[in-house]
C-alpha cells in the first residue's frame, strides 16, 4: 500500500501491518499538518506522490483522498494499479466506514472495528454531562475562516457539549466570519486553530483586534490545526482537547469542581 493523504496514513498506520506500507505522504511528518504521532510517521518510509516515486515502489494498492487530478488518475489506471479514493470525512459515521473500508483493504478488518471502538469510547468519555446546556463555540482560523455545516469538527463540537456558532449562522466549510459579526453576538467559545504557530497568530489582525479581547465573556482556547479536518484517530484526540475546554469553562454537574470551575472564564491553554 502507498497512502498518499494524511488523514489515510493515520488510518493506515492503526489497522496494517508495518510491511504492508510501502510509503505514507510526506505531509504526515510535518508536525503541523500530521495527523499520526510525528515520530511513527518518521519511521515510516514517505513519498510526495509524483507517479514516478509511486511506480518506483510497485505497490498493490494507491490510496489517496478525492481530489485527484484526472490525468493522475488515468496514469495509474493505465498502468494497472488499483487506486482507491477517500473524500474528507463530514461525520462521525462517515469516519467510522472509512475505518472499516481501509481496514478491510489491507485484510485486517478487526483492526478496524478495534479503532472505532476506540473512536466511540472516545465520543462517549468526552460527551456532556446530562442536561447540560451547549456551549456556542466558534472555529477560527487565520483570516477569519470558520468550519461551518457539513464538517467534521462542527459533528465533534455538538457530540462533546458544544453548538459551531458558523453552522447555526448559515456558513459552510471555508467561509468567512466577519470580526464585527461575532463582536456583534459573540460566543462562549473561540477555539482558535493556529495556536501551534503563534508568530502567525500574532499577525492575523482579527485575532489580536483590541475587541475581541475585550470581550470579558468569551475566552480563547487552543485547538490544533491538524485536529480539524481528519477522522479515524484524530476523532479520539479531538473529542478529548474539545472536552478539556468544555470541562474548564463550565461547573461539573456532579463530577466535582473543574479546573476554572464555577463558571468563571479562565485562559485555556494549549495541550
Amino acid at each position: 500500500m502507498v497512502s498518499l493523504n494524511p488523514c489515510t496514513d493515520a488510518i493506515l498506520a492503526e489497522v496494517a501491518d508495518r510491511d504492508q506500507i510501502l510509503a505514507i505522504s510526506a505531509w504526515s511528518r510535518d508536525p503541523r499538518a500530521s495527523s499520526m504521532d510525528p515520530g511513527l510517521a518518521r519511521r515510516l518510509p514517505s513519498t510526495h506522490g509524483t507517479v514516478e516515486e509511486v511506480l518506483a515502489l510497485r505497490p498493490d494498492v494507491v490510496i489517496d483522498g478525492a481530489f485527484v487530478a484526472p490525468a493522475t488518475a488515468d496514469a495509474y489506471a493505465r498502468l494497472g494499479l488499483r487506486f482507491e479514493t477517500f473524500d474528507m470525512a463530514a461525520t462521525v459515521g462517515a469516519s467510522r466506514a472509512q475505518v472499516r473500508r481501509l481496514a478491510a483493504l489491507v485484510g485486517h478488518p478487526d483492526r478496524g472495528e478495534a479503532l472505532v471502538a476506540r473512536m466511540d469510547s472516545a465520543l462517549a468519555a468526552a460527551a456532556p454531562p446530562p442536561g447540560a446546556p451547549p456551549v456556542p463555540a466558534v472555529v477560527w482560523e487565520p483570516g477569519g475562516i470558520v468550519p461551518g455545516k457539513g464538517t467534521l469538527v462542527s459533528d465533534l463540537l455538538v457530540r462533546t457539549g458544544y453548538s459551531n456558532f458558523s453552522a447555526l449562522r448559515g456558513l459552510g466549510q471555508a467561509d468567512r466570519l466577519p470580526l464585527e459579526r461575532m463582536l456583534a453576538d459573540p460566543p462562549r467559545v473561540i477555539l482558535v486553530a493556529d495556536a501551534t504557530d503563534r508568530a502567525t497568530a500574532d499577525q492575523d489582525r482579527a485575532l489580536s483586534h483590541p475587541a475581541l479581547r475585550a470581550l470579558a465573556g468569551t475566552t480563547r482556547a487552543a485547538f490544533a490545526p491538524n485536529l480539524l479536518y481528519c477522522g479515524g484517530p484524530t476523532i479520539i484526540r479531538a473529542a478529548r482537547r474539545l472536552a478539556e475546554v468544555r470541562n474548564q469553562i463550565l461547573p461539573q454537574r456532579g463530577r466535582g469542581t473543574a479546573a476554572g470551575g464555577g463558571g468563571v472564564m479562565q485562559p485555556v491553554h494549549a495541550r
